[in-house]
């Protein structure tokens, strides 16, 4: 089908922030069109009335959920929905023959039993489609994706942070209990619905922690990181909320196990680590990343530095929450599943400032 003109993609959960930075970043891709935006909440509405920024760019309704339509339609599908929603229609797509692509944490964990732990929701009956699934940060599991029918797409947190900590885990850099990652993120991580503490007079001119020693995205950081480190680790994870509208910076503090290593050690490993990522952009010794540089892209923005004082490593790493850390991994992801270049269609210049 792909050889004949564009590839037909459908986005289920369209209408949220997620979806529409899906639409956006598809109209300018080369070798996709979106035929498809599915949401019940929305259905019988243009898409342009929810985001009329796009009424020159996309003129499709958004319609029904009708998975037989879907699969008949798609090629590929993206689902942009809350936890606990994707798991009831993904098995369907993959058995009609549709590349599945998660945005949300349905799929991203190999026990099911961490998930419902984490995400509540009652038993699952898609654990035979959920052992398929494959964790979506090509970064570090570039060659699974390529293979895949169904990616769970990493979260925005673990992105940043994962991409900071996993030179130094697989290469035992650090001693990985000591690793503590200090996360900051925009608003719209909260996605598109009404939270007091999203709202303007709330969150502007404040920054606060929140889901301290108990956020969802822990047990997704820690899985990781013990695969990358060959052993079961806990990590200490910490977001807050910052006022501003999109970007995440992760900070990571963790003790070195060679007290010996400088600065420059470390640039080179993580150099040498991403030198096949071209998404990945470590930054020379003595920049540190601002979250600023990434906005509307899909780069991930790495800054490392050594304190001989404390024996410890700090590494900063800064996305686009709603790019990297949502819609454009996606897309990446879709890219590596479809034989294409892995950046195509994904933007690396920020609009700045």
């Amino acid at each position: 089908m792909g050889d004949v003109g564009p590839v037909p993609v459908g986005i289920i959960g369209a209408s949220g922030y997620g979806g529409v930075q899906l639409v956006r970043l598809l109209a300018d891709h080369p070798a996709a069109e979106v035929v498809y935006l599915g949401g019940d909440s929305s259905a019988g509405k243009p898409f342009s009335s929810l985001y009329p920024h796009l009424t020159n760019c996309i003129d499709l309704t958004v319609e029904a959920i009708d998975l037989d339509r879907i699969a008949a339609n798609c090629e590929v599908v993206f689902m942009s929905l809350p936890n606990g929603l994707a798991c009831q229609m993904a098995p369907t797509l993959i058995e009609k023959g549709c590349k599945v692509l998660d945005l949300s944490a349905d799929y991203r964990f190999e026990n099911l039993e961490t998930y419902k732990a984490w995400y509540g929701g009652g038993e699952r009956s898609d654990s035979e489609v959920a052992a398929t699934a494959v964790y979506g940060l090509p970064e570090l599991y570039r060659d699974r994706i390529k293979d895949a029918q169904l990616v769970g797409c990493a979260g925005c947190y673990v992105t940043a942070s994962l991409l900071a900590l996993a030179p130094l885990l697989k290469q035992g850099l650090i001693v990985p209990e000591t690793a503590i990652i200090d996360a900051k993120s925009g608003t719209s991580g909260g996605g598109r619905k009404a939270e007091v503490n999203l709202l303007l007079a709330e969150a502007d001119n404040s920054i606060g922690a929140y889901g301290v020693g108990r956020h969802r995205h822990t047990p997704e950081i820690e899985q990781v990181c013990s695969d990358l480190a060959g052993k079961d680790i806990k990590v200490q994870f910490t977001p807050h909320l910052m006022p501003m509208v999109r970007g995440i910076l992760a900070t990571v503090y963790a003790n070195l196990r060679d007290p010996g290593l400088v600065r420059e050690d470390l640039i080179t490993i993580f150099s040498a680590f991403y030198r096949n990522s071209p998404l990945v952009k470590v930054l020379p010794a003595g920049v540190y990343p601002q979250s600023k540089w990434a906005c509307g892209t899909n780069l991930c923005y790495i800054g490392v530095e050594v304190d001989p004082r404390t024996d410890r490593v700090i590494v900063m790493s800064a996305i686009d929450n709603l790019i990297k850390g949502q819609a454009g991994q996606g897309i990446q992801c879709m890219n590596l599943m479809m034989g294409w270049e892995e950046t195509l269609g994904l933007p690396q210049l920020a609009f700045y400032p």
